[in-house]
């Protein structure tokens, strides 16, 4: 997989078109600084993501592309049951680290493949800030809907289609080399993103936008050019009965 330098940053190609070890490479040395380098959009995430939630006592919760496990370790404080995947051993290490009572089964796995778990194995399913980083939408959502038992729900969240509108994806700066790293992303229109889960035979229950403001602003430096720009989008989702 070709990368192209600029200006200190390094650009890898998006996940259609990418080595598989050269994106799992890039998380893996993101993880020793994830939760440390002052992202907004994670800080903007966590409020609403957890209150769309909602109670997860005694329920059997996956979270998919669980990263560092900020939700992973909020999940398993609830009462959850928590199954965590991610690609990345370096993320997951540091979800381990995070996740040290509670039950939490840790999976390493590309969410691109089918997900190793049978039908009906989930009542929550949670996906935060990783649909940028998905090829192919459908299979995704349909994996989600095939792992849902009856009546569960999905609660996913994205960087705004939008915000590819101003240059801005995921990055990071690399703790040894100081270069910027951009791991890959997919600019997946906001119709698609709608649009794929309801193929999936979903029911979108809600739609959820959220734009940086002012006060925000003034903790996380990097959000003050998008203040009132939505830099979040939200789905909340259900399974009914399977026929």
């Amino acid at each position: 997989m070709g990368i192209r330098r600029y200006d200190r940053t390094q650009y890898f190609v998006t996940p259609q078109g990418s080595s598989l070890e050269n994106v799992r490479s890039a998380y893996d040395r993101w993880s020793l600084v994830y939760d440390h380098d002052a992202n907004p959009l994670p800080a903007l995430e966590s409020g609403p993501m957890r209150a769309a939630i909602g109670d997860v006592q005694r329920r059997r919760v996956l979270d998919l592309g669980c990263g560092t496990g900020r939700h992973t370790a909020w999940l398993s404080e609830q009462g959850a049951e928590v199954t965590a995947v991610d690609f990345s051993a370096g993320m997951l290490a540091q979800a381990r680290s995070q996740c040290r009572f509670g039950r939490v089964k840790f999976v390493v796995h590309d969410l691109h493949e089918p997900l190793p778990f049978a039908e009906c194995s989930f009542d929550v399913v949670v996906s935060a800030l990783v649909l940028e980083h998905i090829g192919a939408l459908d299979p995704f959502f349909s994996e989600i809907r095939r792992v849902l038992a009856p009546g569960g729900r999905a609660l996913i969240s994205t960087l705004h289609p939008s915000m590819f509108l101003v240059g801005s994806q995921a990055r990071f700066t690399d703790p040894d080399s100081g270069v910027i790293v951009r791991p890959g992303s997919v600019d997946h229109p906001f119709g698609e993103i709608v649009m794929a889960p309801m193929r999936a035979g979903l029911t979108l229950e809600a739609i959820e936008e959220h734009a940086p403001t002012l006060e925000f602003a003034d903790t996380y430096i990097r959000a003050v050019k998008y203040v009132g720009r939505p830099m979040l989008l939200m789905l909340a989702m259900s399974l009914g009965q399977r026929t």
